[in-house]
């Protein structure tokens, strides 16, 4: 089995850190950070081919989601994607230009577009889409499509957050050496 994709574009190599996991099938191009503990799965994509995409420490991107940046143009620098520690990011998501802090959550197959911001602890439901320029506040549970305020988090779902973190770190490297 080959191990993942990483293209230099533009003259800009992706940067992995040794103890992130990366599948195989996983695409990485250009203007890619991956900090340490990080999990990319099977067949996902981070593009930054126009813009950067970083990806902080213990956060994972599941299975087939796709990260890519809004490009610069007219003077504007565009939005690259940042995407803090220990973020969840669910399988099938696409998540573009946007900025996902330090524990955020992305439920499965939802979309987070240019110009969005999940703060601490915030989360978007499975299937969400956050339209252009919307922030979901830290500790909010967002749903729907468009994506609007459901409700704030329970202490204990927002402890769950660190459960499901410490899980796919362990994971990955149990991934990893099974790929050895």
């Amino acid at each position: 089995m080959s191990g993942p994709s990483l293209i230099t574009f533009g003259g800009v190599a992706p940067k992995v850190d040794p103890g992130a996991f990366v599948a195989p099938g996983a695409r990485l191009i250009g203007q890619v950070e991956i900090g340490p503990e990080a999990t990319i799965w099977y067949n996902c994509v981070l593009r930054g081919d126009i813009n950067r995409i970083v990806v902080g420490a213990r956060s994972n991107i599941q299975d087939g989601s796709v990260v890519h940046v809004e490009t610069p143009r007219g003077g504007r620098a565009g939005f690259p994607t940042l995407i803090g520690e220990e973020v969840l990011i669910g399988h099938l998501a696409m998540v573009h230009g946007c900025i996902l802090r330090d524990r955020a959550f992305v439920g499965l197959g939802s979309i987070v577009m240019d110009d969005c911001e999940i703060e601490s602890g915030g989360m978007l439901a499975a299937g969400g889409m956050l339209t252009p320029g919307k922030r979901i506040p830290a500790g909010q549970l967002w749903a729907g499509r468009p994506a609007r305020y459901v409700r704030d988090l329970s202490f204990e779902e927002l402890e769950g957050h660190k459960v499901g973190v410490a899980g796919y770190v362990a994971l990955g490297k149990a991934h990893a050496e099974a790929l050895r």
